[in-house]
């Protein structure tokens, strides 16, 4: 009986492989896409490689120009990082607000599962790297995909507690977390992350709406900080105070 030829990726599979290699920083920000090359290496069609692509430029990871054909996207310049954390902090603690008034639905206890996954993952990676029988350097970028998968599911977690479809829907096509992922710098210290999301998560777990609310918006503009040295300024000032919109709650 003759071996079986193995299947050859799907679309989804060549989106997914792409997406990574964006996210990872092996495919640069600001690259031309040689859809002939990748299609050669990924051992499929250029159909589905178009297909990949088209899906990428929705989530702007990717952009299309006539005569040009596909590129990755740049990096957010420090401006275009102000605004996305500007609209961030104008949505979120509001979201956060919103999550720890109900009492019903209160998300806190899922938040913090999610947490202590999360730990609990970053604990296993630092028990294998510090194996001796383990070669090799700790994985960076796997620490990096982690933490951004997190960071992601966590605040998205938030907006959707808000129950308001409208919000969601807004804040998912900004696709913050995909641009300022690749903003990360090589060393990456996740404990900062972790205490700020758990101070979100028992403020909202104990429905203290005000707590909520400042955690949140502590985060974001500690987050801002920390991305703005990717840019060599480490005294990049943090988005403007945003007034509480206690009103929508």
């Amino acid at each position: 009986m003759p071996p079986k030829t193995p299947a050859k990726p799907s679309t989804t599979e060549v989106y997914a492989r792409l997406r990574s290699l964006i996210i990872g920083g092996e495919i640069p920000p600001d690259t031309k896409i040689n859809i002939v090359a990748l299609a050669r290496d990924l051992g499929v069609s250029q159909t589905p490689v178009r297909e990949a692509l088209q899906r990428l430029e929705g989530d702007n990871l990717i952009t299309y120009q006539p005569g040009r054909g596909y590129s990755t996207t740049p990096l957010l310049d420090l401006p275009g990082l102000r605004a996305l954390f500007e609209f961030r902090l104008l949505v979120e603690p509001w979201a956060a607000r919103t999550a720890a008034v109900d009492r019903l639905t209160n998300p806190g206890a899922a938040l913090g599962r999610r947490l202590d996954d999360f730990e609990g993952v970053l604990a296993g990676r630092e028990k294998k790297n510090s194996d001796p029988d383990v070669k090799g350097v700790k994985d960076v970028k796997d620490v990096r995909q982690e933490l951004v998968a997190h960071d992601a599911a966590f605040h998205a977690a938030v907006i959707t507690a808000s129950g308001n479809s409208v919000v969601e829907q807004t804040y998912e096509q900004t696709h913050c977390h995909l641009h300022t992922f690749r903003l990360y710098p090589e060393e990456i210290d996740t404990a900062n992350t972790v205490v700020e999301h758990r101070r979100i998560s028992a403020a909202i777990s104990r429905c203290e709406p005000d707590a909520a609310e400042e955690a949140m918006a502590d985060h974001i503009r500690s987050s801002f900080e920390r991305f703005a040295r990717a840019f060599g300024d480490p005294h990049a000032a943090s988005p403007p105070e945003v007034p509480p919109r206690r009103f929508l709650a």
